[in-house]
């Protein structure tokens, strides 16, 4: 887990602002540092509990986020992926697709630069850069944080692009509505049997880069077949985001996603 991988969420965190869900416990601290939580003379047994204080720190923020989306009727996805399988491509066309249709604000994970940010903010969307330095994840005190930074607005969406990486971010929390997570062709059939923890999780699997499959020796039914076998009750769609081909379908899905929060009272000031 993390607190052997050497990611901590204190590093290199931007852009601190107001904090709108309000967080009853452990407020102002980071939730795992590589040099604090490393496994010490206790083996084991003292990583366990070091991995179990950690993700029950989180899950409490988690909570306290959720239940600040859901009072004020904002879709939240959280979107994972390895590097390279286009979730902020994805983005890009969505927002392109969608215009002024659904309202839109994005969290952006990275360990270093603004890159996506700035592409998502060029589009006209607020975007909110969190940089995690040697983290390989976000958590759910960083992504309340972001939020102080955004003007939600009710009914609006809100997608936090997670660092890309198919191991820790399954683990966290973020207070999510739903999670979403690209398999770009590109990657193999078997990475649902590989990495099963964060496609058992997911509402919804993307199988992204489907313009490249005459291009490739991918072997369509064992992925959907590894990815039934680890995820029996989740939704696939495939589509291009270069092309466009089975857009119709991932935005068919975000709009009956949306409709399901309901109407809600307006924010506070």
């Amino acid at each position: 887990m993390c607190v052997e991988c050497g990611c901590g969420s204190q590093g290199g965190e931007k852009r601190h602002g107001r904090l709108l869900p309000h967080h009853h416990h452990d407020e102002g601290n980071h939730l795992d540092s590589h040099d604090s939580h490393g496994p010490k003379e206790g083996g084991n047994r003292r990583r366990i509990s070091v991995e179990q204080d950690i993700l029950s720190k989180n899950n409490r923020l988690a909570r306290d986020n959720r239940d600040f989306f859901r009072a004020h009727g904002i879709l939240v996805l959280n979107l994972l992926s390895s590097p390279g399988s286009g979730k902020t491509t994805l983005l890009e066309r969505t927002i392109g697709a969608l215009g002024d249709r659904l309202p839109l604000a994005v969290i952006e994970g990275d360990q270093e630069t603004s890159r996506d940010a700035d592409r998502i903010r060029r589009m006209g969307v607020p975007a909110v850069q969190i940089n995690t330095g040697a983290g390989c994840h976000l958590d759910a005190h960083q992504v309340a944080h972001a939020v102080g930074e955004l003007s939600l607005l009710p009914g609006m969406v809100l997608v936090i692009e997670n660092v890309g990486n198919l191991v820790c971010p399954a683990l966290f929390d973020l207070g999510e509505t739903v999670r979403v997570v690209l398999f770009s062709v590109t990657e193999g059939e078997d990475k649902p049997l590989k990495y099963p923890r964060i496609f058992r999780d997911a509402d919804l699997t993307l199988l992204t880069k489907a313009d490249l499959l005459p291009h490739l020796d991918f072997e369509w039914d064992m992925a959907i077949n590894a990815l039934r076998s680890v995820n029996p009750r989740g939704e696939i769609l495939s589509l291009s985001s270069r092309t466009g081909e089975g857009m119709e379908g991932w935005l068919s899905w975000l709009s009956a996603r949306r409709a399901g929060v309901g109407t809600v009272p307006d924010l506070p000031a």
